[in-house]
């Protein structure tokens, strides 16, 4: 019998695996990316404290569409100029359980050419 494979459920799993070895510190936080179907969304997170430092999504941006790579280079390069003003430099890249390729890797390329370190 074919059972349906849940594709959120997979990635739920492999973030959760990669999640055992990648915290953020107050001086390393954390940079992790959600991808829907309508938007990109990253947060820069402090895991010592459990606080989001910093957030940026393709719905904060004009005329963005988040569902290609153009708008997460856009959310790439505001996370970026977000972090370099709160004095984050350097962060640890959570990529969320998702393949880096195609949206995650533009935001992440985004991101370094914006200044963050990873």
């Amino acid at each position: 019998m074919y059972k349906p494979v849940d594709k959120n459920a997979q990635r739920i799993k492999r973030h959760g695996r990669a999640r055992v070895t990648i915290t953020g510190t107050a001086t390393r936080p954390r940079l992790n990316v959600f991808r829907s179907n309508k938007a990109i969304y990253c947060q820069i997170i402090d895991d010592t404290v459990g606080s989001t430092l910093v957030s940026a999504s393709s719905l904060e941006i004009e005329n963005c569409k988040g569902a290609n790579v153009e708008g997460a280079k856009q959310v790439g390069a505001l996370i970026g100029k977000k972090s370099l003003e709160k004095g984050i430099t350097s962060v640890v890249f959570d990529r969320g359980g998702y393949i880096y390729h195609g949206r995650v890797k533009a935001l992440a390329e985004a991101a370094r050419e914006a200044g963050l370190q990873f």
